[in-house]
């Protein structure tokens, strides 16, 4: 893991997880039970293609906020299992359709389910998926609880067209981005974070600090992973440093390096981004404009401030061991980078 960086006053240690982890552990292990149970089919592709992905050693984040949310306002049924379970199939279901759109050979450091099965078994295992999170939803019983998700899921996919209608287009803004990033990951981490204390029958002040935290938590964890892409280790990052620069993709270091750059660099920009010039000496050269220019710098730098948003959201908040723990998830969500 990383060196912390410093997205608050005063010197912190190392972040780490592990109060969360130790937290949900229990109900953890019965969301991975119910996963295994509802990745199930008798159609023999389903639990093959589900299970390569589940299986591949994701820290299953949005689940764990779900419980951990639950927990901190004295939730005492079973529903936030079902509801954990729900949010980590709604992410493997988009993690599979995303690999399909942006052609990906690797997740987490294993090949993606596309080329091992085909594009058309990784859409159609990620809706199957899908459907089980909304029985389990319904089974919950829970409306509040249902429309949050389900407008995850629909914002989520409007985040992907919008990606897609953006794709290659040097001249996005910032604000284009984000809210794209708003759209296709942050919303979920909203959603995740809003039903626990849905289901614990928490006041709305309550409901609303913890949708704001999973937003504005959701929004530094892309930006970082989009700092990654250019700083990273392939190791830690479970793909290829370079691939999102590889596949054409206009993210914020893009972004920033080029509206700054000289018109030879934005040249260069619209060879590698418009005309697929990704070879490993244009990767070089990308990180090198983007380190005279400090897109790469930047980028952390607003990770940070969305981090200090979501801290402040849970601010007003009575001191609860969940909530130190949610605190602790924004200090290691950005201290992935180095």
């Amino acid at each position: 893991m990383g060196v912390v960086l410093n997205i608050g006053e005063g010197k912190r240690e190392a972040a780490s997880i592990k109060e969360l982890l130790d937290l949900t552990a229990a109900d953890m292990a019965r969301v991975n039970k119910l996963i295994l149970s509802k990745a199930g089919s008798d159609v023999e592709m389903i639990p093959e293609v589900a299970n390569h992905l589940i299986s591949s050693g994701g820290k299953r984040l949005r689940p764990m906020l779900t419980l951990a949310a639950a927990q901190m306002f004295g939730y005492s049924g079973e529903g936030h299992i079902q509801l954990a379970t729900s949010v980590e199939f709604m992410h493997t279901a988009t993690l599979l359709h995303d690999d399909v759109v942006d052609e990906s050979g690797m997740r987490r450091g294993k090949q993606t389910a596309r080329t091992i099965w085909g594009n058309q078994a990784s859409v159609l295992v990620g809706d199957f998926l899908l459907g089980q999170a909304f029985r389990m939803m319904v089974d919950v019983g829970s409306l509040e609880a249902l429309e949050i998700l389900s407008t995850a899921a629909t914002v989520i996919a409007e985040g992907e067209v919008m990606q897609l209608a953006a794709a290659k287009n040097l001249e996005t803004t910032e604000d284009e981005h984000f809210a794209v990033i708003k759209a296709k990951t942050a919303a979920l981490f909203s959603a995740a974070a809003e039903v626990g204390p849905v289901i614990a029958g928490a006041a709305k002040p309550a409901r609303a600090a913890l949708r704001s935290y999973g937003m504005n938590l959701g929004l530094a964890f892309q930006l970082i992973d989009d700092a990654l892409d250019y700083s990273g280790d392939s190791s830690n990052l479970g793909k290829n440093v370079g691939d999102d620069f590889r596949e054409g993709k206009v993210t914020l270091p893009v972004i920033l390096a080029y509206r700054r750059g000289t018109a030879a660099e934005r040249e260069f920009w619209k060879g590698a981004i418009e005309a697929n010039a990704t070879d490993d000496a244009a990767l070089e050269k990308a990180i090198g404009l983007m380190t005279r220019h400090g897109a790469i710098a930047d980028t952390i730098g607003r990770a940070r401030h969305f981090g200090e948003i979501a801290r402040d959201a849970l601010a007003p908040l009575d001191a609860t061991p969940q909530k130190a723990a949610l605190i602790d998830v924004i200090d290691f969500c950005i201290s992935r980078v180095v």
